[in-house]
């Protein structure tokens, strides 16, 4: 399956690639799905094989690459129109409608892939012949993919001169969304769990990862209306934390 991408910090471990050419950075989605159904809100993540090249034996959200099939595919619901708005904010490349829904998508199914879970309301069957190959498992629970609750949480851009690079958006949803649960489509995730903050915090995580876990801390305590949303990635040589602030009403 696709790797779970994250950018990270030089001080993240992955070797650099000397004088390597600079790669753009491929779209990709995480989802952050939180269970506030108890006396502390938990997060669902899981461990990486130690097999895997990019980012070995950590911990991270399901999550993954940004498949062709993702902008073909009729969700149940849209996105929220401030969302959809906040993700064309300095989008690479030709920036639509289209590939900010595909960017939620691909976090339901990468999602679902990674863990079973389907974040979905009931459908009908498609029709015959029109289910891209990646979605076909996922389409098959009698499930179309449901957007509407998730929120645009967070964006980070691996560093350059890493072997792979990904333009990642992070998307926040509540675990009362999982409409049906099965067993997970690959491997790619072991030790799936359900970790509360502090828990989290002492988990083997990637230096974004830590960073968003602590973006999370302060998002579960804010008022909602406050939607400016954390973005990662180097300008001129330096790491940089700036903030998406949603335009004025």
């Amino acid at each position: 399956m696709t790797d779970n991408p994250a950018a990270a910090p030089p001080s993240s471990g992955e070797a650099k690639v000397p004088g390597a050419r600079r790669l753009r950075p491929r779209d990709a989605a995480t989802l952050v799905l939180v269970d506030r159904s108890g006396s502390e809100a938990r997060v669902l993540m899981g461990r990486r094989r130690s097999t895997q090249v990019f980012l070995p034996n950590k911990f991270v959200f399901p999550g993954g690459r940004v498949d062709r099939a993702d902008r073909s595919v009729m969700p149940a619901d849209d996105l929220a129109p401030d969302d959809a708005e906040l993700l064309l904010h300095d989008m690479k490349g030709a920036a639509s409608a289209t590939r900010a829904r595909a960017l939620a998508l691909a976090a339901i199914r990468e999602t679902f892939e990674e863990t079973g879970l389907v974040i979905g309301k009931s459908a009908g069957a498609p029709a015959a012949g029109s289910i891209p190959a990646a979605w076909q498992p996922f389409l098959a629970t009698g499930h179309a993919p449901s957007l509407a609750g998730l929120a645009y949480f967070a964006r980070a851009i691996t560093p350059p001169s890493r072997p792979r690079r990904y333009d990642t958006r992070f998307f926040l949803a509540d675990a009362r969304l999982v409409a049906a649960a099965g067993k997970p489509a690959d491997d790619e995730l072991g030790d799936l769990g359900w970790f509360t903050l502090s828990e989290m915090r002492g988990l083997d995580l990637p230096n974004i990862t830590r960073a968003i876990v602590e973006d999370l801390a302060t998002h579960l305590e804010r008022p909602e209306h406050d939607r400016c949303v954390p973005y990662y990635c180097f300008r001129h040589g330096s790491f940089r934390r700036d903030l998406i602030v949603p335009p004025p009403a």
